[in-house]
């Protein structure tokens, strides 16, 4: 975002904006908890209820060319960078009008339009997949355009993350690097996989400025997000953000989450994006009740919309299921 331009938002119009987002996200993913239970969503599903900050905190920084790519757990982030709302939800029900055509599920989120590059449920495969997106800006000299990278911490310890920073770092490539650290990779904490827990650290030893944030503050990770996108636009390389954040659910509709106390997880709760930023608006007067109201009944309006939508959508036609999987079977032959 541009303070210069006539057209910026005012300060105000970025929180309601941020408080908007988090919203969306939040009623996205309640209800696809119940669908889960209703089991019109199968398969793997790994919710980002608590982690909301950092999604809508980052995407608002963002411009129409620059990519993103993200894990598994990212119905979120696709939200954020311009999925539609029922292109998700017909996806999540394997319906052929969905985003990646209902073959991919949950975790395989992808639209080229919006430069949504997935969905990936490999821990850290697509960490090389954003070096490669970078340097290809590099190459072509799209100077403006910045990739972002989102991972958990757990990618951290695989090989991948290290060989993604050191050819980013010497490359200089656009990448901003965004590190969701929820303190818990599946079932197992940070101080359990990692020597070095000092995140921020460990990336800026590849020569990347790094540094952590909270990433339960929405305004926060705007902020810093808004920093380093300006610093890689204007040629700085490559950057790296620890998020530091939580997830309120287990790490996937499977998981029963013994590995946590009950009093930790309702700590973390007390500081719930949503309802701190909320109560920071309201106590400063910058918003009401009413329209905090608005924001939530526009996000259920928008989330059963799209169930709707993904309930009377058709099933792929099973002799269409070779498509994409065999040459004698792609578009237009």
């Amino acid at each position: 975002m541009n303070s210069e331009s006539p057209d910026a938002p005012t300060e105000q119009q970025v929180q309601h904006r941020l408080l908007a987002d988090m919203i969306r996200i939040r009623v996205f993913e309640e209800r696809c908890a119940e669908l889960y239970g209703e089991t019109k969503i199968r398969g793997f599903l790994h919710l980002y209820i608590g982690e909301e900050a950092v999604a809508a905190g980052v995407m608002r920084c963002l411009g129409d060319t620059d990519s993103v790519l993200a894990t598994y757990r990212e119905h979120g982030h696709a939200l954020m960078r311009g999925v539609s709302a029922e292109s998700i939800m017909c996806e999540m029900f394997g319906k052929s009008s969905g985003c990646s055509g209902g073959r991919g599920g949950s975790m395989h989120l992808f639209d080229k339009d919006c430069n949504f590059f997935g969905g990936n449920a490999i821990v850290a495969a697509h960490l090389p997949l954003a070096v490669g997106l970078g340097l290809a800006n590099q190459t072509l000299d799209r100077s403006d355009a910045v990739v972002v990278c989102f991972f958990g911490e757990g990618a951290m310890a695989e090989g991948e993350f290290h060989e993604a920073l050191n050819l980013a770092a010497l490359w200089k490539v656009p990448v901003l690097f965004c590190c969701e650290n929820n303190l818990y990779a599946m079932g197992t904490s940070l101080e359990s996989s990692e020597s070095q827990t000092d995140l921020a650290l460990k990336a800026a030893s590849y020569a990347i400025p790094a540094w952590s944030v909270d990433g339960m503050d929405v305004l926060e990770v705007h902020r810093a997000t808004t920093k380093a996108v300006a610093a890689i636009r204007a040629g700085g390389g490559p950057m790296f953000i620890e998020f530091q954040t939580y997830r309120f659910r287990p790490h996937s509709m499977f998981d029963p989450d013994l590995y946590r106390d009950d009093a930790e997880i309702e700590q973390w709760k007390q500081r719930d994006p949503i309802t701190t930023l909320e109560a920071q608006l309201l106590g400063d007067q910058l918003i009401t009740k009413e329209v905090v109201e608005e924001m939530w009944q526009a996000a259920r309006a928008e989330t059963e919309a799209a169930v709707e939508a993904a309930d009377a959508a058709p099933i792929e036609p099973v002799d269409t299921l070779l498509r994409h999987v065999t040459l004698d079977n792609e578009v237009g032959s």
